[in-house]
């Protein structure tokens, strides 16, 4: 991996950036993982190492669009990526560039710099980042070749900057001299926040000792600068390069006067005796109003945003797994509902197959008798195997965890579920690690909640969908029919698309095929009224036209604030010919063996529901033997961006029915390119062929 870091680490330093890492596509492609970054602390360089392709960030665009992004400052980038700097608030510029190998889509590179040094960027600059990042695609099409492919591991490597020169010993301590006979007290700190440099003043100001503090970071040694008000400083001034400035008071109750001053390798921290800034300093150590916890409400502003975007409960796990998992170091993370008295699983990350399995459909575990100090409303926390079977003593020890934190779903007071993040080892749970996953509880219920009553509602509508929709077609003599039925990708709502076939004697039929307004249960029920409908009126014999005439009239009457488009054929096989009437829908394409696909021009009336006295014009269509006419729904061609005119025609020129081809095979060809993206849309498609010959003898259906 050295010549991936040092691509990454020379990048950073020839374009004056202070931040830099790169992302590679895990083997679904769908999840951008760090691989490594060069100036970012690891609590944050660890928040921000997994990252969907989906989300709404930077990276993730600049990836799933194949582009360069230019963000110029914090107001841009509220403006374009609002997410990313409620969970960023700090000014920064930054250019997010795919990595691309042999033509495809490998990762991401980044690169950071303080707002308002870098207006805009420049030509050497993005000549840079195009180079590094080809460079990056070649080492991994070699190593691919080498079959030693490039992976990126559990956590981000974190690289130092390159030094400017190596460091001197005698140097520093003359700096330290120097710096020890100034009454102000300084600290040299590294990019994760370690002490390298403490000059006495500082250490005396601070009320330890300078040996204490070398190597570690200030936080951990002195509690009391703990605070994520000083923490959010810190973080301004390491991603934002910002002179930051906050005020804490020490043990002895001491006001201090805190400036950062950040620079390539790390943060240079004066510390002055009183209070130096306007306004109430915080005051963590006596009892009054605390400091907001900010980088708890960004970590909350974050995980909100991105949970808004769930209907599932397998991806709410995702994101809060995706958010939670790699700041807290959690091994495994569940959501376990109960249902007659036995646990489900409803989602996992983390967990064997084994371990769900032990917990799935098990009886929901008692906790112990009265007197234990436990209240199953509230989240409780178990550093160890001992303490969890204390309060649980029928508990299961899955996949060796050792440390759980069991954080209860609760919406209008009624508990839905728990979701469990579980270590692989003893953890003790600090206050404030309570207090944010605490407060992340009544986010992942509500987004829980919502994703279980979208589950159901989903579950109806697909439910009333296909039992309105034909389970099988008539099979009519002289015609050979292919339907099919996909709906929008999950997640999506139902929709109304539906066709039908059907049966009017021995040489006569008629297909339909149409698409409710709507995108919800109320829908999926006219579509059903729908049909009903016109295989009511085709059944007393009246033209295509009016057929859809009374159809109209009565959907005018049944849901006035809702229209259908559809298109109904009547086909006579004796004489191979076809009646359309349009209400409003696509046009259908009709294939000729030997001679290429044609739109047909149906003239097409008003939409189903509009205007009760609406009348359908018709149009006669022969139909020789083997021609194909194909009916569909808009899901099968609407692309965003793309007219509408140019897509029937794109549709038009891939549809070329080959003779004796089975209908079902050219149905899957022409829905397979409308399967490869995201779909908003159901698609609904109906081909139909003629196969009786011109001296009526049927032909046999390929």
């Amino acid at each position: 991996m050295g010549g991936f870091d040092e691509l990454l680490i020379e990048t950073v330093s020839a374009t004056g950036a202070h931040i830099g890492a790169a992302y590679l596509l895990d083997d679904s492609g769908q999840v951008l993982q760090m691989v490594a970054e060069v100036g970012l602390p690891a609590p944050i360089a660890r928040a921000w190492a997994r990252i969907r392709t989906k989300d709404p960030v930077p990276i993730a665009v600049a990836v799933r669009e194949r582009r360069l992004i230019w963000i110029s400052g914090r107001e841009h980038l509220a403006r374009e990526f609002p997410a990313a700097a409620l969970a960023l608030p700090y000014p920064f510029a930054a250019a997010l560039s795919p990595i691309c190998s042999d033509g495809e889509v490998r990762g991401g590179f980044m690169l950071l710099w303080p707002a308002g040094r870098t207006p805009d960027l420049d030509g050497r600059r993005r000549g840079l980042i195009d180079r590094t990042c080809a460079a990056i695609g070649e080492l991994l099409r070699e190593a691919a070749l080498r079959g030693r492919p490039v992976r990126a591991g559990d956590q981000p490597r974190l690289l130092g900057p390159r030094p400017v020169r190596p460091s001197d010993p005698q140097a520093d301590f003359v700096a330290l001299e120097c710096l020890n006979r100034l009454p102000e007290g300084y600290c040299v700190l590294d990019i994760e926040g370690r002490a390298t440099l403490v000059s006495a003043p500082a250490a005396d100001l601070l009320g330890v000792a300078p040996s204490a503090l070398l190597g570690k970071r200030l936080w951990e040694v002195l509690p009391w600068l703990a605070d994520p008000a000083y923490e959010d400083r810190y973080r301004a001034a390491v991603i934002g390069r910002q002179i930051t400035q906050f005020v804490g008071r020490n043990p002895a109750g001491r006001r201090l006067s805190f400036w950062l001053y950040p620079g390539l390798t790390g943060i240079t921290l004066r510390i002055t005796p009183g209070a130096v800034s306007r306004g109430p300093a915080p005051d963590p150590v006596t009892g009054g109003d605390r400091t907001l916890r900010v980088i708890a409400v960004h970590e909350i502003l974050h995980l909100a945003t991105a949970l808004a975007r769930a209907v599932t409960a397998q991806e709410v796990l995702d994101l809060v797994a995706d958010h939670v998992m790699p700041v807290y170091d959690v091994q495994a993370l569940a959501i376990l509902t109960a249902k007659g008295g036995r646990l489900r699983v409803a989602a996992s990350r983390g967990y064997s197959r084994q371990a769900v399995d032990e917990f799935d459909g098990r009886p929901v575990i008692p906790a112990a008798p009265a007197g234990q100090p436990f209240d199953a409303a509230q989240p409780a926390f178990f550093s160890t195997w001992d303490q969890l079977r204390a309060t649980y003593p029928d508990a299961i020890r899955s996949d060796g965890m050792s440390a759980w934190a069991f954080l209860p779903l609760v919406t209008s007071g009624q508990p839905i579920g728990t979701c469990i993040l579980a270590y692989d080892r003893p953890h003790r749970f600090s206050t404030d690690e309570r207090a944010t996953l605490t407060a992340l509880t009544g986010l992942i219920a509500q987004a829980f909640e919502r994703a279980r009553l979208y589950d159901v509602k989903h579950q109806l509508a697909q439910c009333l969908q296909s039992s309105l929709l034909p389970h099988r077609l008539p099979r009519i003599p002289g015609l050979d029919v292919a339907a099919r039925y996909v709906p929008a990708t999950p997640g999506m709502d139902i929709g109304g698309d539906f066709y039908d076939l059907i049966r009017l004697g021995d040489t006569r039929a008629a297909a339909v095929i149409g698409d409710v307004q709507g995108h919800d249960v109320t829908a999926a029920a006219l579509m059903g009224q729908v049909r009903t409908a016109i295989r009511a009126h085709a059944a007393t014999g009246g033209s295509a036209g009016d057929v859809l005439a009374h159809t109209n009239r009565l959907l005018a009457e049944l849901a006035p604030d809702r229209f259908t488009s559809c298109l109904y054929v009547s086909f006579d096989l004796r004489s191979h010919t076809a009646c359309l009437a349009s209400a409003g829908h696509l046009p259908p394409v009709l294939g000729r063996p030997g001679a290429p696909a044609q739109v047909v021009d149906t003239s097409p009336g008003l939409l189903l529901g509009i205007d009760p006295d609406a009348e359908y014009a018709t149009t006669d269509l022969p139909m020789e033997p083997g021609a194909v006419l194909a009916l569909y729904t808009d899901g099968l061609i609407e692309e965003p961006g793309l007219d509408l005119g140019d897509a029937i025609a794109a549709l038009a020129a891939r549809f070329a029915p080959a003779p004796g081809q089975p209908l079902h095979d050219l149905a899957e060809t022409l829905i397979e390119p409308a399967t490869i993206e995201r779909r908003t849309d159901d698609i609904a498609v109906l081909l139909l062929r003629d196969v009786r010959s011109t001296n009526g003898a049927t032909a046999p259906a390929a």
